[in-house]
């Protein structure tokens, strides 16, 4: 099973920093893929920083040079270093892991249920 809960959301004025934090409680630790995505209000979810199975990491435009992933498998841990937030930052976060399944990495995804992030002017 796999249980996700995401924390260190909060309220942040323009310019601050934020650490989040995702960790699997659950008794299937065997990821092969960690991403964090938002939903904005009136908006859809997208994704915006991803570690791929190969361990190479991207971002999106709208974060790179901002905010930073990285994950430690010995704490089960996924963490999202935002720095320099803007008020369009403003969203519910979540992390989504994919799992290993018979040496491949499974399409269907897991998520957490998300933490409120809101970065005022």
């Amino acid at each position: 099973q796999v249980q996700l809960a995401e924390s260190g959301g909060g309220a942040v004025e323009a310019g601050g920093s934020l650490t989040l934090s995702c960790v699997n409680s659950g008794s299937s630790d065997n990821c092969c893929t960690w991403g964090w995505y938002r939903q904005g209000p009136g908006k859809g979810r997208e994704g915006f920083a991803w570690i791929y199975p190969d361990g190479n990491i991207s971002y999106s435009d709208a974060v790179n040079g901002r905010f930073s992933i990285s994950h430690d498998n010995a704490r089960r841990m996924l963490s999202l270093q935002m720095n320099s937030l803007k008020p369009e930052d403003t969203a519910t976060y979540y992390c989504r892991i994919r799992l290993w399944r018979d040496g491949h990495c499974a399409v269907a995804p897991y998520w957490g249920h998300g933490t409120q992030v809101t970065v005022s002017s």
